[in-house]
This record gives C-alpha cells, structure tokens and sequence, in this order.
C-alpha cells in the first residue's frame, strides 16, 4: 500500500465519552489502522460528552474508508460527518479576479472605464505593441487543455479538467506572481484548437499548453508556434523535459558520469518521453534508447508514427530490440515517463554501478522507490513524500516568467537548456547528494534564477528565431 499523503486527509466529527482516555483511543485506532494523525481538535465539551474533530492522512479513498470504520467501531464513539480535506480546498473553484485598482468614485470609474478608457483603446489600435503595456497581456498566460489526457487519468473531457487547470494557474501565480487563467475547450479537433487559440492570443502573452493527448498535442504546439507571435509551451513536454535535464545534471555530478558516456534508458515515447530525448540529445546524450508498451523503438519496427519515427531515426544508434527488462540491463540511468509498476528491485540491479533511476509516473511511479533505492544510487519520482520529487512547477513559472519579461515571441532549446541549468545550480555543492539532486519546489530562489536565465537568452535571441 502507498504511504498516507495529503492527498487523502479526511476529518472525521466524531462524538465520544468524556473518559481521560477518549482521545488517546482516537488516536490509537487511527494509528492501528494505518492512517498518520495531523490533528486532534475538542471542538465541544459537555458533562457525558465530547466533539473531536479527527485530522489524519490516508493512502487512498479506501483506506479512509478503512480509518472510519477502525474509529467507528470504539466502544461509545460515534462517527458523524466525514470530510475529504481535498475536495472541500476545491470548493468554489481555487481562482477568483481580483482588480489592481480601486474604483472609490466617480473619478476612479471615469478612468478606469468610459470615458477616459476609450484613449487607452486608441493608443493601442494606434500602436499594437502599447497593448504590452497597457493591459493585462503583460503578464497573462491561457492554460490551454481539451481534457483528453487529464494526468494519468486519461480523456476526462474539458470541465473534469478544470480543477487541474485551476490549479496550475494557481502555482503560476505562487511562484512566479504570472496572472494565468483555465481555457478549457469542448473540441478535440486539432484544427479547431488551433483555431481558437488563435482567435484568442491578443489577451495573453503566452499560451500553457496542457493535458492534450499525443500525438495531437504534437501538431497543435508546431502549428500555433508559427502562426503567433507569443510564446507557446506544451508543459506536458518541455516542462518535463526541463526538469528530468536539471535533476539529471545533478544526479550524474553525484555518480560522477558525464552525460555523452551514459547509457539512458527511456520508458515512455509519448510527448514527455520525445520532448526529453530530443533535450538530453541537444545537451550531448550518447547513447538513447526508447521503449513503448510494445518494447524498444528502432528502425526496424513497423507502423510507427510520425514522432517515434523521428525517435527511432535519432536514438537507439546499436539497434536495441526486445523488451523494458531486456534493455535496461547495463544501462546507467533510466527515466520513465509512462506506466505504474513496469519495473522490480531485481530489474534495478541488473542496470550499470551507481545508477540513476527517475521513475515519474504519478501516482505510482514505473518502480517502487524503496526497491529502487537498494540498487540505485540516486531515485527520484514524482511525489512528495520520498526525496528528489521531480515535478514541473520548478520549471514553468519561473519559464514564463522569464519570458514576459523580456516580451518574447518564441521558445528556444536554449532556454530549456538554461532554465535546467538554473535549476540544478540552485542546489549548492555542499548541499548536493544522492537524495537532494533538485531544489524544493518551495525554494523562494528557483524562481527567480529560472526567469532571469530564461530573460537573458530570450533578450539576445532574434525577435524571429524559433
């Protein structure tokens, strides 16, 4: 069973006896049945009586159940209402519009709108590019999705994915004070999202582009990255990417590899498994083989689309074929952007001394990390609760942020070289070992160092350049 997480904290309005005991009995059972209590909370007391709200983390929906019913059983103690910690943070929505300026009076309202707003209008159909500056397209990003790969949960549908949208925009501003706002659209047709996204850019200055299903999301990104002429950024791909190559640096300064001389192991040819390889490629990897659910992407094998084409044409130079176990045997670093529990401890120890293992499948990753982590020198995964949490949001706001700033209109490789480096240099060489390759996604420098990495490049890239 996974470890309790925040993920399923639940309170639990339970009534029981006033004895001395009451609550060091809540407590027990709840640790009995293999929740972590966070809080205990006398919220009534009377003469046969108490009210305690129970506070605990679980693993999953059905070990809250379980919980429940180990409090529930207790001799006297009655379980009233049960509340998901998660679903009542989502109540309402986690978004709201607040304004910049305060409308007190008349004079305010004269200004802000009619009349005084009609001149700010013509400043701008006069000069277009006051519109940066007067407006909100200065620091505005659309996060963009169609819901078809919603996580890992899959094709949700656009309104099912809007809490995760919500939430990215909510870390947008966080950590990167970037206004960002869900665009959740009822089409899955490549031709019509382009086309509104299209119609849509003259508000932001720059487009997320989020949880859309390859190989569409493909040709959606290369299609609006040349019709506009604000940036555009699929985070599914080059958010990944970006952070596998700042964790990666690190990891290979703490095995002492370099990355030419690596054998890299990649499970997952989906949009963050290309947008990785064509990174590692660009920064110097040698040595790349890729693996599908039908096992290694070569020359050889038939069918393939467009984009594991291009990765069988770029990768896999010594024609690996056969399966994930059969290919990372000798291999000194495996990232997986793919499937729960593809991998044992047992496959782990066939790969090369000091390995490097990155198993990123949320919420299980491709390996069990305790399992991992007696072979391998240096594990990351994409959770929070074991070390070297390997997650986007060290990359995108900081990303976005940077390009703002300096009014880009294009993406670069070298940006997402740059802000992987930013990243794994916030990590100071005294701090660095095998369990803290990446900063904490709370470390207030990440940020910053991101933005103004990315800011330097775009300031010296030619407005034109892709």
């Amino acid at each position: 069973m996974p470890s309790p997480s925040p993920g399923y904290s639940i309170t639990l309005r339970v009534q029981a006896p006033t004895s001395a005991a009451s609550t060091a009995e809540l407590s027990l059972a709840v640790g009995k049945a293999g929740g972590v209590l966070t809080a205990l909370d006398v919220v009534e007391s009377h003469y046969d009586r108490i009210v305690v709200d129970v506070t605990c983390n679980a693993s999953d929906a059905d070990h809250a159940d379980a919980i429940t019913e180990a409090v529930a059983a207790l001799e006297g103690v009655t379980v009233g209402k049960v509340s998901d910690r998660t679903f009542l943070m989502h109540l309402g929505g986690k978004l709201e519009v607040t304004p910049k300026v305060q409308l007190r009076h008349r004079d305010d309202l004269s200004r802000a709108y009619t009349p005084g707003v009609a001149r700010v209008c013509q400043a701008i159909a006069a000069n277009p590019e006051d519109g940066r500056r007067l407006t909100i397209k200065r620091n505005t990003v659309a996060v963009v999705t169609d819901g078809s790969a919603v996580l890992g949960l899959g094709n949700l549908g656009p309104l099912a994915a809007l809490p995760v949208m919500e939430g990215k925009a909510a870390l947008f501003k966080r950590f990167a004070d970037v206004d960002a706002w869900p665009v959740c659209l009822d089409t899955q047709d490549a031709d019509e999202i382009v086309s509104i996204v299209r119609a849509l850019a003259p508000v932001y200055g720059g487009i997320n582009l989020e949880d859309i299903s390859a190989p569409r999301c493909f040709e959606i990104e290369a299609r609006l990255r040349e019709m506009l002429d604000i940036p555009v950024f699929h985070d599914d791909q080059h958010g990944t990417a970006i952070v596998v190559l700042a964790a990666l640096t690190n990891a290979l300064r703490v095995v002492g590899k370099s990355l030419p001389d690596v054998r890299i192991v990649v499970s997952g040819a989906g949009a963050a498994g290309q947008a990785i390889i064509r990174l590692l490629l660009a920064e110097g990897a040698g040595d790349v083989v890729a693996f599908d659910s039908k096992g290694a992407v070569h020359t050889g094998r038939e069918n393939l689309d467009p984009f594991k084409t291009w990765i069988a044409h770029n990768t896999n130079a010594g024609g690996v074929t056969g399966s994930l176990r059969e290919g990372l045997a000798g291999a000194d670093v495996f990232i997986g952007v793919s499937a729960p529990d593809l991998l044992t401890g047992a496959d782990v120890a066939t790969m090369a001394d000091r390995a490097v293992v990155l198993a990123l499948a949320n919420p299980d990753p491709e390996v069990d990390p305790l399992a991992a982590q007696q072979h391998a020198m240096v594990v990351g995964t994409g959770r929070s609760d074991f070390p070297n949490q390997i997650n986007n949001v060290l990359a995108f706001p900081g990303f976005f942020r940077g390009l703002l700033d300096a009014g880009a209109r294009h993406i670069t490789d070298e940006m997402l070289v740059a802000a992987a480096t930013a990243i794994a240099d916030v990590v100071h060489p005294d701090e660095l070992n095998p369990s803290f390759v990446v900063p904490s996604v709370f470390d207030p420098a990440v940020a910053p160092a991101v933005a103004a990495a990315v800011k330097a490049v775009a300031e010296r890239t030619p407005v034109g350049s892709r």
